[in-house]
């Protein structure tokens, strides 16, 4: 008796899948969203494309496929990502460090997510233990193997490219730790910088951790002054991008103390909504109107509700500051989110800044 293969059951089933889901695109709730992707599709099969261009685009939908369904079940705990050297031995005073970096800040209620490898990724799994880590391991002919602390764990991902597994690094992080290390490392710290600076990560903090008198990230900050910021290659705002420190008791505050008032953020339009965790007096908005007008395109920073758009969100009962951000000032912004933080600080047992 021929035996069917799984593929060609799902090649015959997929026409009617697809034409029941078609079907039904007017009822889901994000059915022009898929229409959009599967118009997408539909105009490259259209079009002369190789084989090779293919590949790219069904593997990297895999590996977004495989990182949605993981990540799904946890989208309402901040997660941090650790970025460092795969070099750094066991036995090293910077892996222990990273090592009780994970732990104190998963003891605050965050999630880990490392690259799965060895040094400092591997601390940073060990020290967030197995129901507080994510692996976003890499398919490489070397340094491939998961580490002993993560390996095998339902929230290990191995993704086939690099440009996918960076995508949920940050899409998924609500910070971003580094440690000491080397190319990889550096194009990790300069791509969230150059992320952070245009508005396409964040606003969220980034913390670079050096051993006790360490200088690592302190002589990197100072090939930034010298090289970048006296020639005018960047402003002198975005130096408030991120914080340097060799103390896990700052780096710790530094993460949480950015969520305790500040919620998250969106654009409605043209109009940049901030959501709080608490609301603000006319007083302190009126503060901030004086000290951050030089950020605002036109208008004022106003206090709101949710927006009409925003009905329905998991995130409408929060209050929310409004206003016309000017896109470019984005180490002013930074500035302006800690300062509302110290403006009405606020600690509460049902009030978690590691949850969204």
């Amino acid at each position: 008796m021929a035996v069917s293969h799984p593929q060609n059951n799902l090649e015959s089933a997929f026409p009617e899948e697809l034409a029941e889901l078609i079907k039904q695109l007017p009822t889901l709730k994000y059915g022009k969203l898929i229409q959009r992707a599967l118009a997408v599709l539909v105009r490259i099969a259209g079009e002369e494309v190789d084989r090779l261009d293919w590949k790219i685009l069904t593997a990297a939908l895999e590996d977004l496929e495989q990182g949605f369904q993981i990540f799904y079940p946890y989208r309402h705990i901040r997660k941090i990502t650790i970025f460092g050297s795969a070099r750094i031995s066991a036995n090293s005073s910077e892996y222990r460090l990273a090592v009780d970096f994970a732990r104190r800040i998963t003891q605050l209620g965050f999630m880990v997510l490392t690259g799965a490898g060895g040094g400092i990724m591997q601390a940073g799994n060990e020290g967030a233990g197995r129901e507080h880590s994510f692996g976003l391991n890499i398919r490489l002919p070397f340094e491939q193997e998961a580490n002993p602390f993560i390996a095998n764990d339902s929230k290990l991902i191995n993704f086939k490219y690099f440009f996918t597994r960076k995508l949920f690094f940050l899409r998924e992080s609500d910070a971003v730790a580094l440690f000491p290390g080397g190319f990889g490392t550096q194009d990790e710290a300069f791509e969230t910088l150059t992320l952070c600076q245009t508005g396409k990560y964040g606003p969220a903090p980034l913390v670079l951790i050096d051993e006790p008198g360490g200088d690592y990230w302190l002589s990197w900050n100072q090939h930034v002054q010298k090289n970048l910021l006296e020639r005018g290659l960047i402003s002198p705002e975005d130096i408030n991008l991120y914080t340097i420190t060799d103390n896990l008791s700052i780096a710790c505050d530094t993460i949480r103390n950015f969520y305790q008032v500040y919620h998250s953020s969106r654009y409605v339009g043209k109009q940049f909504v901030m959501r709080l965790n608490c609301e603000l007096s006319d007083a302190q908005v009126e503060q901030l109107n004086e000290e951050y007008s030089d950020i605002l395109a036109e208008g004022r920073i106003e206090k709101s509700g949710a927006l009409p758009q925003e009905i329905g969100s998991e995130t409408e009962h929060l209050p929310r500051l409004v206003f016309h951000f000017n896109q470019r000032s984005f180490g002013r912004l930074y500035q302006l989110i800690n300062q509302i933080n110290r403006m009405s600080y606020f600690v509460s047992e049902a009030d978690h800044p590691e949850r969204k």
